[in-house]
């Protein structure tokens, strides 16, 4: 599960300034890719990779008209919620423009995870907006939540997520990026929580380094059961982990 349209806990902060020669702006490539390694992949403050490294990347594919269509892959956990799959595949479009220091953004993203028994998968609309180094998205399941059912079999179409999000510009290649989230869960008793993140970033070169504190409400008390519990996945060596805990994640990508 993505934690953002554009690569969740470092892809905001790839975005490297373009260098321009007399003052001319150089052209905006119509395709870029993107390529990161992370120490946990977080979606929406969870853990789908029980707390272990991944590595993630993509590509985006931009008009002028504002159109745009991207595929985002991160290898995954089955013990977070996908057996049989070991990753998660994204495909996305929309429509983006700035009008001065404001964006908007309205787009539609499917999340596919290959291999997985019985499938998993969702499908979201959103629509979005910016101002300077503010942002705000909102994003509207239409199925049941990656199939996850309610309470007493309810359906969770309608499960909704708000993103609030601040990169600020430090200069010198440093970068503040900061993070509120709330996944408003349909249907499911204890299932809506909030997520924070608060991070540094330094780029070097092109490539852009990452710390970031990553926290939840959510309730993952293995001991009891809880939705936000999820295991490694062996069934010989058994272990659970609450995977909403809080924690510091670790980044490094670069956009192409």
């Amino acid at each position: 599960m993505r934690k953002s349209v554009f690569s969740a806990a470092v892809a905001a902060a790839l975005a490297v300034p373009t260098l321009v020669a007399a003052q001319t702006p150089a052209p905006t490539p119509a395709v870029t890719g993107n390529i990161s390694l992370v120490s946990d992949y977080r979606f929406r403050g969870i853990s789908q990779t029980f707390e272990k490294p991944a590595i993630q990347g993509g590509f985006d594919y931009a008009h002028a008209s504002g159109i745009y269509l991207g595929n985002w892959n991160s290898n995954v956990s089955q013990g977070a919620g996908f057996p049989g799959g070991n990753i998660e595949m994204d495909f996305y479009g929309g429509w983006k423009k700035s009008f001065g220091d404001i964006g908007l953004d309205v787009g539609f993203i499917y999340y596919y995870y290959p291999g997985t028994d019985p499938k998993i998968d969702n499908k979201e609309v959103y629509i979005g907006g910016s101002w300077k180094f503010l942002s705000v998205k909102w994003f509207y399941s239409l199925a049941d939540y990656f199939k996850v059912k309610g309470d007493n079999g309810a359906d969770t179409k309608g499960t909704n997520y708000l993103d609030l999000a601040l990169n600020y510009d430090l200069g010198s290649g440093w970068g503040v990026v900061a993070h509120w989230g709330h996944t408003d869960f349909k249907n499911l008793n204890d299932g809506s929580y909030n997520d924070w993140k608060l991070g540094v970033t330094k780029d070097i070169g092109g490539w852009v380094f990452g710390a970031a504190y990553i926290g939840t409400d959510a309730k993952g008390d293995c001991a009891t059961g809880q939705l936000y519990c999820f295991s490694n996945g062996n069934p010989l060596a058994l272990k659970t982990r609450d995977a909403g805990r809080d924690t510091v994640v670790l980044s490094v990508g670069k956009t192409f």
